[in-house]
């Protein structure tokens, strides 16, 4: 079923199913749109809620909440794919409401097994990989990928959580341990050129639009800057937008799939996805001329889709909490005042956990580099 969500003057609701920092710059673009605003989120006051007009507390898998947020909610989506997928297949199995994605994107992306085989099953490549639920399984695994390799949780892990790489047989008794713990997945090591992501939104009416390609650097597992334009070649660029519109359009998929990407040579690999707004797409609020949030509510709504162009070349710096009292000193002085700051109301600067970013744009890439390389002289680690 597709419908046209458009925002009235009394006020047309967009349910947001949880409560962080990517519902609350969804929340933030669908105010500017002219919606109003629910979320149902466990804990109270969160980034979301901050913004809502209407707050529901209850755990992601209530189902008396979820059909309330649908019954107040003229659309319904979520910001996170950690959900669980038989509460949202239940609830809109029951009739009430709208939420377009509906559970498949969930199903497929919060569990690492299924995410990878979707890939491969719609003719894409990714690295070696398999299902080490055992002892004889990791074994045979091991022996057919090799080492080193990245010995992953299935689900729940993420920002190079539940992630363990293993560099020879020494490191097999601790991961003979871990299967015995966690469902688990064994992927061969990528020796990557450079790390890129594209994010691919596709409308209910099934248009089909994608973000410039973002490259990426991480630090401990945890994504520590995106620039946008990659530096790239255009038929690398060509082949990864064209892998990310073929993705999501065979998954059948609504919304937002986020796709990070390993470029070896000539070759791309898919590494991981998302079915929502990015970190690596946040820059898109200050960088292009469409952010990812308002692409994605234009999508669950059944509104026309904006082709996104760069506007200005732009690099994005993750804060995690141990940052927050650094960038801030920066930040105010003269030479790093054009950067656009974004705190994403977190109620503590936990370390390692990302409270915000901050975004420098400058029509000079050379000149932005500068700026960015200057910023991060005295980063802390």
């Amino acid at each position: 079923m597709t419908k046209m969500i458009l925002p009235s003057a009394v006020g047309t609701t967009i349910g947001i199913i949880g409560g962080g920092q990517l519902g609350r710059m969804m929340a933030l673009s669908a105010r500017q749109m002219g919606y109003k605003v629910a979320v149902l989120e466990p804990g109270t006051g969160s980034p979301t809620a901050q913004i809502a007009d209407i707050e529901i507390n209850a755990a992601y898998d209530d189902i008396t909440a979820l059909k309330k947020l649908l019954a107040v909610s003229d659309v319904v989506t979520y910001e996170f794919e950690n959900i669980p997928f038989a509460a949202i297949q239940e609830v809109t199995a029951s009739g009430v409401g709208y939420l377009p994605q509906g559970h498949r994107p969930l199903e497929i992306t919060q569990n690492r097994l299924r995410e990878k085989s979707a890939a491969v099953q719609c003719g894409l490549n990714t690295a070696p990989f398999a299902d080490v639920s055992d002892g004889p399984k990791l074994r045979a695994a091991l022996a057919d990928i090799g080492y080193p390799s990245i010995l992953k949780t299935v689900s729940g892990g993420y920002d190079g959580k539940g992630q363990w790489r293993l560099k020879s047989e020494s490191d097999l008794p601790e991961a003979l341990e871990v299967i015995q713990n966690a469902e688990c997945i064994l992927e061969g090591f990528v020796p990557f050129d450079k790390e890129i992501s594209v994010i691919a939104v596709r409308s209910t009416t099934g248009e089909v639009k994608t973000f410039p390609v973002f490259e990426n650097v991480h630090v401990n597992g945890i994504l520590h800057l995106t620039s946008v334009p990659a530096v790239l070649s255009d038929s690398l660029a060509e082949k990864a937008h064209k892998l990310a519109k073929d993705f999501i359009t065979k998954l059948d998929l609504v919304g937002t799939l986020a796709i990070e990407m390993f470029v070896v040579g000539d070759e791309i690999l898919i590494n991981e996805m998302a079915p929502r707004p990015h970190n690596s797409g946040h820059l898109t609020i200050d960088a292009c001329n469409v952010s990812q949030f308002e692409q994605h509510l234009r999508a669950v709504c059944g509104l026309p889709l904006i082709e996104p162009k760069v506007v200005r070349p732009s690099v994005m710096v993750n804060l995690l909490g141990q940052h927050v009292e650094y960038a801030l000193e920066q930040w105010q002085t003269s030479d790093f005042s054009p950067g656009h700051l974004h705190l994403y109301g977190k109620d503590e600067n936990v370390r390692d956990r990302k409270v915000g970013h901050i975004t420098f744009c400058d029509v000079d890439t050379e000149q932005l580099r500068k700026i960015v390389d200057l910023f991060l002289i005295n980063f802390p680690e």
